[in-house]
């Protein structure tokens, strides 16, 4: 009987908490809490250099990178995108260079008591956000908010990439730079956190990748917890002995 109640009480449990688990609001008072660190209360900087263009190489495929200007991002992780080079776009521009998309953001948005109201995605190569309350979006400003076009060539700078969390607190180093293949730009960089719309992401030759802050919501606890009881429920169940009724 009480397997009857468990499991699909576990299973309602699972179903919601997998839907919120990357929420970062504090509506859940129990497990960590979100903490913005100190760093991310500083705006990007970037200041100009004169460094020439240089090629790299990845999955045999030849790039010419373009740095503009060095660049240093501290930001709260609210969104990203994993790139193959073998699928979609990226496929058919030979992309193999553009690890990620990651859209962080960073002073009053990081802190604001608003954030949990937020909801962020990201699409191929963009970072939407929207929300359904007028007192968060009257405080999130969109110039504190960034998408970033991540490329490198380094090993361990990519697997580094590829561990990012919602809502880990990060740090990226790099150049702003273009790039591109046989003498065609596949991508250029915003320079301004002002511009909106098509080309207001920073496309960042990474050189420095540092996850300084990990979050795991309580949500996705909630949903690991849900699922460690439900194969425990059936693991029981079946160790029961048969009974003919």
């Amino acid at each position: 009987m009480a397997t009857k109640i468990l499991l699909p009480l576990c299973l309602l449990v699972f179903v919601i908490s997998f839907w919120q688990r990357n929420h970062l609001g504090n509506d859940l008072l129990i497990g960590p809490q979100l903490q913005p660190i100190p760093e991310v209360q500083q705006a990007p900087s970037q200041r100009p250099i004169s460094a020439q263009p240089f090629e790299v190489t990845v999955n045999d495929t030849l790039y010419t990178v373009k740095p503009q200007y060095e660049y240093e991002i501290y930001g709260l992780v609210v969104s990203y995108q994993f790139h193959n080079g073998d699928y979609g776009l990226h496929r058919r521009w030979g992309d193999h260079l553009n690890v990620a998309d990651i859209c962080v953001i960073w002073q009053d948005n990081a802190t604001s008591e608003y954030l949990g109201d937020m909801n962020f995605w990201n699409g191929e190569f963009t970072c939407f956000f929207k929300t359904y309350s007028d007192q968060a979006w009257a405080a999130f400003n969109g110039q504190q908010l960034s998408n970033n076009h991540l490329i490198a060539e380094d090993p361990y700078i990519r697997q580094q990439i590829e561990k990012v969390s919602i809502g880990d607190q990060i740090k990226i180093s790099g150049w702003l730079s273009s790039y591109g293949k046989d003498g065609q730009t596949i991508r250029g960089t915003s320079t301004t956190r002002d511009d909106k719309g098509n080309g207001a992401c920073e496309t960042i030759y990474v050189n420095d990748f540092q996850i300084l802050s990990s979050y795991t919501s309580n949500w996705k606890i909630l949903m690991y917890l849900s699922v460690v009881v439900m194969v425990l429920i059936i693991v029981n169940h079946f160790r029961k002995p048969f009974r003919v009724t």
